[in-house]
């Protein structure tokens, strides 16, 4: 209660976007699964009774942050799966929540996969991100990231779906002013 708190008073100062990044990691330690489940759905609540976005951290926890989503799952609940790398079948679960997917520098390397995924996603649904200082788009890759480098993953995105990076970028950015109230 207290840092609902603190959000509300920063919100009559601040604009304040989305309630993020948020989310469950299991790539390091899986013994933490339940305090990060309940920190996520306390986190949740503060963005429904903002009426904000969640911006979604997941690694190596698709199967569990869906449970997760299935169970707070109302109208309330949007945003983004951030640096997404999930299946078709994830992306499709994840756009039937409400949720866009963050695609950023893993959609340019080549084993990858994710290139896949995007050609098969309506674009009315992926925002551009870049994970900066991290993931790198090819021809970057292993070097730090930086918010320049977008135009290379916009670029794949549009060869992907066999349209402009102009047109991309278009329907990105409005996905992202939609989505961040912007």
């Amino acid at each position: 209660v207290e840092e609902l708190e603190t959000i509300r008073k920063s919100l009559e100062t601040n604009k304040v976007h989305a309630i993020g990044e948020i989310g469950l990691d299991l790539y390091w330690d899986k013994s933490t699964l339940e305090i990060q489940k309940d920190a996520f759905r306390t986190q949740v609540q503060w963005a429904k009774e903002l009426n904000l976005p969640i911006d979604i951290h997941c690694r190596e926890a698709f199967t569990e942050l869906f449970e997760l989503l299935e169970e707070l799952h109302d109208d309330r609940l949007f945003g983004v799966l951030h640096c997404f790398t999930g299946s078709l079948e994830q992306a499709h679960q994840a756009i039937d929540l409400g949720f866009a997917l963050g695609i950023g520098g893993v959609v340019t390397f080549k084993k990858a996969g994710l290139d896949q995924v995007v050609k098969e996603i309506d674009l009315k649904h992926i925002v551009l991100e870049t994970d900066a200082p991290y993931l790198a788009p090819v021809p970057f890759r292993g070097k730090e990231n930086e918010s320049s480098y977008l135009v290379y993953v916009a670029q794949k995105v549009a060869d992907l779906h066999q349209i402009s990076v102009e047109k991309v970028a278009e329907i990105t950015t409005e996905n992202s002013k939609r989505i961040f109230g912007i």
